[in-house]
């Protein structure tokens, strides 16, 4: 069975959102649910790509780390259908800590998590790149 055949009170993310629900301080949940609804829409109504989503600046940084977590998890359900989702910390030394959505299997495989900080470095090598040959071009760095 997958997500769209469950009835809307017992998607996977609708169940996460109940337990938090139900474990939360009620602000911290209005709060929860102030960031996670307009991508929980965009989702359903299948226009994610017009949204521009961040759990870092702006807005989100008046949330707690803990919140932010909790959204990336709830958004995480809704896009991976799975309540098994974990928020590791990576260390890479060229950005520093990173925090990643992965799932339990992939949290507690070191190896993996290696991957992924690779990519990650590989990715912050190529938008450095990115970013010099756009200020040499007089073009706009801030992507």
């Amino acid at each position: 069975m997958n997500e769209s055949e469950f009835p809307p009170e017992h998607r996977p993310v609708d169940l996460y959102l109940g337990l938090l629900r139900n474990r939360m301080d009620t602000e911290d949940y209005r709060q929860l649910l102030d960031v996670v609804e307009p991508v929980l829409r965009a989702l359903a109504e299948q226009r994610l790509s017009s949204l521009d989503f961040a759990l870092d600046g702006g807005e989100a940084d008046e949330l707690s780390q803990e919140l932010r977590d909790e959204a990336a998890l709830v958004i995480a359900a809704a896009v991976t259908g799975r309540l098994d989702n974990e928020v590791v910390e990576i260390q890479v030394a060229e950005t520093g800590p990173v925090r990643v959505i992965t799932d339990a299997d992939t949290a507690a495989d070191p190896e993996r998590l290696g991957e992924i900080a690779d990519y990650i470095r590989d990715r912050h090598r190529q938008n450095e790149e990115l970013r010099g040959i756009a200020e040499v071009s007089d073009l706009p760095t801030d992507f």
